[in-house]
């Protein structure tokens, strides 16, 4: 594994309001830029085309170009709070997988402390009767076990920031995580 310079920064922010997207990616780059790395967003990319594109081409598209990101990055960073339900989302989940398998860094972070056994409703089954993992992981087995054999960790924020989704002193600590791992 190369050392990290671009630094793949997932999560659900892509789905935020623009504003709310700018004011956090431009927080994770500054960060990043500190240690002497550079973020790289999945919307750093041109994705103007034809006004009569199909949308199913355009998430052609969409997924190529952030492929190409990925492939141009030694890193990622990856934001797994929980998006639109009990696990992180699923897109940035599948980025992580992406990068791991090709074994570049990979550090992730979620500002809910909680383990994902405790936000199921602390249940051994669902209300199907589906069996709930009781890991105590922050997430499903095969997104932490997954970073941390590739060197890397989840850091839990404590839930108490002005962001439900984004704290500086927590993407931070994945920041030097990160180095640390790999310097």
């Amino acid at each position: 594994m190369t050392k990290p310079q671009r630094v793949y920064l997932a999560g659900p922010e892509v789905f935020f309001p623009e504003r709310e997207h700018r004011r956090i990616v431009a927080s994770k780059k500054r960060l990043l830029a500190a240690c002497g790395l550079e973020g790289v967003d999945p919307l750093d990319t041109e994705l103007e085309g034809p006004g009569s594109e199909s949308k199913r081409s355009l998430g052609f598209r969409i997924y190529r170009a952030n492929r190409e990101l990925m492939d141009s990055c030694q890193a990622i960073i990856a934001n797994l709070s929980p998006f639109r339900g009990l696990s992180a989302d699923p897109g940035t989940v599948f980025e992580v997988g992406y990068m791991i398998a090709k074994d570049k860094a990979a550090v992730g972070y979620t500002m809910d402390p909680r383990n994902y056994f405790d936000r199921a409703g602390s249940s051994d089954t669902d209300n199907l009767g589906h069996t709930v993992e009781n890991f105590e992981f922050s997430d499903n087995l095969m997104i932490e076990c997954g970073i941390v054999e590739a060197g890397g960790e989840i850091i839990r924020g404590q839930g108490a920031a002005s962001h439900p989704f984004y704290d500086e002193d927590v993407f931070e600590r994945c920041v030097r995580a990160l180095i640390q791992r790999h310097p």
